[in-house]
């Protein structure tokens, strides 16, 4: 495995990435189609306009100078954060990358002092389910769509 690494700064070109990320994985691995990356594109727009340093952090992991993963803390009202665009290539999941980038959202969360959290995902992505739930989250609801052209269950989390 490559050396990798993580920085918590926004460069000019990294939001475009996030998006050919998740409709190239999620195309790949789930069958999504085309709307979801559309989706991602959008509610990126949404983050760029209402971004606060002081609020929000991105976490963007890179491999010899390409982005592999990222995620971010997107603040909303009433002292809540939102877990959003947690993704990462296959090559590097299942060695602590997952857990390592789960406890510094964490531990930004917790130096924020946001009184609580929530993430949507979906059905079929049981080692993020896994992780979400190692750290304290929780199901919420849950419902059904095809939203994104295959049936699945959407599904909330909160924390705590």
């Amino acid at each position: 495995m490559e050396n990798f690494s993580i920085r918590n700064t926004l460069r000019s070109g990294d939001l475009g990435q996030v998006a050919y990320l998740h409709g190239k994985i999620y195309a790949e691995e789930h069958g999504f189609g085309f709307g979801f990356e559309t989706y991602v594109m959008e509610s990126l727009v949404e983050f760029h306009r209402q971004f606060d340093p002081e609020k929000d952090r991105v976490w963007v992991v890179e491999a010899q100078g390409k982005m592999v993963g990222f995620l971010l803390l997107m603040h909303r009202p009433e002292n809540q954060a939102q877990l959003r665009y947690f993704i990462l290539e296959k090559a590097y999941r299942g060695i602590g990358l997952g857990k390592i980038l789960m406890a510094e959202w964490m531990a930004f969360y917790h130096e924020k002092a946001y009184s609580s959290a929530y993430l949507y995902t979906t059905s079929g992505l049981d080692p993020a389910v896994h992780l979400y739930k190692s750290v304290g989250f929780h199901k919420d609801s849950e419902s059904q769509s095809v939203e994104f052209g295959v049936p699945m269950n959407q599904i909330l989390y909160r924390f705590p």
